[in-house]
């Protein structure tokens, strides 16, 4: 009797471990607590977790209070996808500005002070870069979240990134795995799929994330996609043949698998929840993300429970549940033993994400700057789950500070264009759009305050794919706040 009662206390810190869950609020709920007690190993923190890095200081404080190895999880790419900011903007340009710098020094120097930041705040695990290979450019998820298009390019600059992150102490997640550059549709919403051959993945999408196995990076996440040229039955997550066989067998990885958020319709509305960590734990995955979404102490329970019953039927091996768990555990190991020592500070580099926005800038036709506050138009897309609507975007507050006087509206839809031009009156517009060659109401908008105001300055804050237009035409790769100060910088003649 009391074998099994270890064996059963045992199993359960087992399928605690393999969890990393979010939660709602600033300070940790009692509910969390006690799971980390009882064997819950990791946190995952989101935009709804944060106000301050001071608060995020005291924040882990109080949970690594409880479990001094504690593995904190966070979704902070820099850029368009910034959890620490997500009230302000990013101080650092996403991957697609870095790309377009094509400075690999300087992305490893930016990827490095981004993770002395997350660090100093008590993060000690970072579920990026992005390696994914921007190949689709009607991909409505990856966008300016990728390095770009080329596939040496995502590979080398994924390579830096993990270095200079994880001098910091801060281990890296190589994202979305086996890539998820080539799809139309965004794995939140529904199922995506990749039609290709198992060549053009193994000379195009696999290589970035040969790179980042050989550059040491901590974790890989997989992506809820279906390849059928690797797995014709299940997406990736749930693929042995893509986790297992692929990953750790022809890629030589032995680092930790977590999954993308398990909640997301890709999985959620095709195998449910607690299915899909069943499977995705049983194809080779070692962690499982959930909390975007379902963020509560009974989702918890459900999948906990989920994995012990599934041992206990049988249907997941209790051996392959415990390499999973020691995966965790191992990274924990890794995370403590390269926790910066005190002092580490003195080695900041505060103005290295601005360094880099404006050196990411690109400006298109006559540079003059403004000589009085311009009316700043921004055409406004619905913003993808993984960046999220609560993150102020866009040039005005940068000119605001610069050209005291500025006024902006947002404006989206069939009468984006005549809406912004009776806005505007006399002022000259400066439009700020975002992936334009994706939006044809945004395009149509543009042709509209051109006809009319051909002095229209254009700031396009997404992929530049459209030819550039405008009496001037800037093109940030990216919409974090250093690069609206960039553009607005060099509107205003500063």
């Amino acid at each position: 009797m009391t074998t099994l009662a270890r064996a059963t206390d045992t199993l359960t810190r087992d399928a605690l471990t393999v969890l990393q869950p979010g939660f709602a609020g600033t300070t940790a709920p009692d509910w969390l607590l006690r799971r980390i007690g009882e064997g819950l190993a990791s946190v995952a923190l989101f935009g709804r977790n944060v106000t301050s890095p001071e608060q995020v200081a005291a924040l882990t404080a109080q949970l690594r209070a409880e479990r001094e190895d504690l593995l904190v999880a966070i979704d902070e790419e820099g850029g368009d996808v910034t959890r620490l900011e997500v009230r302000t903007g990013s101080s650092f340009p996403g991957n697609h500005a870095l790309g377009a710098v094509d400075d690999v020094g300087l992305t490893r120097a930016v990827a490095a002070e981004l993770g002395r930041r997350l660090a100093a705040s008590g993060v000690n695990f970072n579920w990026a870069p992005s390696a994914d290979v921007n190949s689709n450019p009607d991909n409505p998820v990856i966008g300016v979240r990728a390095f770009g298009a080329d596939t040496d390019l995502v590979a080398r600059h994924t390579a830096a990134y993990i270095t200079g992150m994880q001098s910091a102490g801060v281990a890296t997640c190589a994202k979305h795995f086996p890539g998820h550059g080539d799809t139309g549709i965004d794995s939140h919403h529904a199922m995506p799929r990749i039609d290709v051959d198992a060549d053009v993945l193994a000379e195009r999408d696999l290589v970035p994330f040969r790179a980042a196995v050989a550059a040491g990076s901590r974790a890989v996440m997989s992506a809820h996609i279906l390849v059928p040229a690797l797995d014709p039955d299940r997406p990736a997550t749930l693929s042995r043949r893509i986790l297992t066989d692929l990953l750790r067998g022809e890629l030589g990885y032995d680092g930790l698998v977590v999954t993308d958020g398990i909640e997301m319709k890709a999985i959620a509305g095709t195998y449910g929840i607690e299915r899909g960590t069943v499977l995705a734990v049983a194809a080779g995955a070692d962690a499982i993300c959930v909390g975007g979404g379902l963020h509560d102490e009974g989702t918890v329970r459900r999948l906990s429970d989920a994995l012990v019953e599934a041992v206990r039927a049988g249907e997941l091996p209790e051996e392959r549940l415990a390499d999973a768990a020691e995966r965790v555990r191992s990274l924990s190991r890794w995370a403590a033993a390269n926790r910066p020592a005190d002092g580490a500070a003195d080695a900041a580099d505060g103005d290295v994400g601005l360094r880099a926005a404006r050196r990411a800038l690109r400006v298109t036709g006559d540079s003059a700057p403004l000589t009085e506050p311009p009316y700043v138009a921004a055409l406004t897309p619905v913003a993808n789950i993984a960046v999220g609507d609560e993150t102020p975007w866009g040039v005005a507050a940068e000119l605001c500070r610069l050209l005291p006087g500025t006024e902006t509206g947002s404006f989206n839809g069939a009468d984006a264009g005549r809406e912004a031009l009776a806005a505007a009156g006399a002022r000259r517009i400066v439009a700020v759009v975002r992936d334009e060659h994706r939006h044809p109401w945004m395009a149509a908008a543009l042709d509209v305050l051109l006809a009319a105001r051909p002095d229209t300055v254009v700031v396009e804050m997404g992929v530049p794919r459209a030819a550039p237009r405008g009496a001037v035409h800037l093109a940030t790769h990216g919409a974090a706040r250093v690069c609206g100060r960039a553009a607005a910088e060099a509107l205003a003649g500063v």
